[in-house]
């Protein structure tokens, strides 16, 4: 049985996320950069989160980091200050293993202690893996937007999945 510690990130983390973020940026249409994320600019990266009063955890397996989720503000106007929207990353060898509801559902709890309202995530479609997290986690889908985005040369649809946070 393999050992889990979920904590907070710190810039000494930054080039493991590196490692585990640059592998969906350069395959993937998961995520909507085109380049890899230095280390440096990773570290300031999770230092902005901090900075904002945010979460920013990270899963270690066995002692190496597998992956890691953090929360952003959905806009910057005062009125949306209780909204957030949240991003989970794995290894991809960690995949299918419980690891993403565990290390979500961490975050969507420290969320909670920080009395917001609403979590929003989006999604490039299909990723039924990911659609199947959120929903799994209690996030209902509130809307599609068609080739919003274009990566590898094709148009990428993106959805978007909302959980109330005080509604338990």
């Amino acid at each position: 049985m393999p050992t889990t510690r979920l904590r907070p990130a710190s810039s000494a983390d930054a080039a493991a996320i590196c490692a585990i973020y640059n592998t969906y940026v350069t395959a993937t249409a998961i995520s909507f950069e085109e380049a890899a994320v230095a280390e440096p600019d990773m570290a300031r990266r999770i230092a902005d989160v901090g900075a904002a009063g945010l979460p920013w955890l990270v899963l270690e397996v066995d002692g190496e980091l597998a992956g890691y989720a953090y929360a952003t503000k959905w806009r910057v106007r005062p009125a949306y200050r209780f909204s957030v929207e949240s991003s989970i990353y794995l290894d991809r060898a960690c995949a299918g293993r419980g690891l993403g509801r565990l290390l979500y559902g961490a975050l969507l709890d420290e969320l909670r202690r920080r009395e917001l309202h609403l979590v929003i995530g989006g999604i490039a479609l299909p990723n039924q893996a990911s659609v199947g997290l959120h929903e799994a986690l209690g996030f209902r889908k509130v809307a599609h937007f068609s080739e919003v985005g274009m990566k590898f040369g094709r148009w990428i649809d993106v959805g978007y999945w909302e959980l109330r946070l005080d509604a338990h």
